[in-house]
């Protein structure tokens, strides 16, 4: 009998669930059966415990950008003039608030904040920029770095 390579809790059968499932989250049970080979109640079981345990987060449904109206993408990388927890709090609370930025990191190194925006054109996002980044209080520098083509976006975590 070969032997299960476990993560925590994780054994094979739930790494290949977690794979298919980052693939498409609206997989059935029975797809998923038939793809790890157990039964559907047992993969219904594994799918309800990895989302129990917090390894499965949510599920989302992923818009076409372009057709939906934001057909500029952009990484702004933003470098803070002043640091604090008030200054990181603010601006953060900023961000949440701006529709066009989508997702927000804090980075090592001379950056302190990388966002991805979407935006409907090139003057929408240099009105976000000139009018909500620039504008904030804490915020030294702003560099945008426009997206010509998405080669490879959001694949699966692979389950070690």
């Amino acid at each position: 009998m070969r032997a299960l390579r476990m993560v925590g809790r994780l054994d094979e059968k739930d790494a290949r669930i977690l794979k298919l499932l980052q693939e498409d989250a609206r997989v059935t049970a029975q797809d998923l059966a038939e793809w790890v080979h157990l039964s559907p109640s047992q993969c219904a079981r594994r799918r309800q415990r990895l989302e129990e345990e917090g390894y499965i987060l949510r599920y989302r449904a992923v818009v076409d950008a372009a057709r939906a109206g934001a057909t500029v993408e952009a990484f702004v990388a933003i470098v803070m003039a002043a640091h604090s927890r008030e200054n990181a709090r603010d601006f953060v609370a900023t961000c949440n608030r701006t529709a066009e930025i989508v997702s927000v990191w804090t980075l090592t190194g001379q950056t302190d904040y990388m966002l991805r925006v979407f935006c409907r054109d090139l003057s929408d996002l240099n009105r976000m920029v000139q009018d909500v980044l620039l504008a904030h209080p804490s915020v030294a520098r702003v560099e945008s770095q426009i997206v010509m083509e998405r080669l490879k976006d959001n694949t699966p975590i692979t389950v070690r």
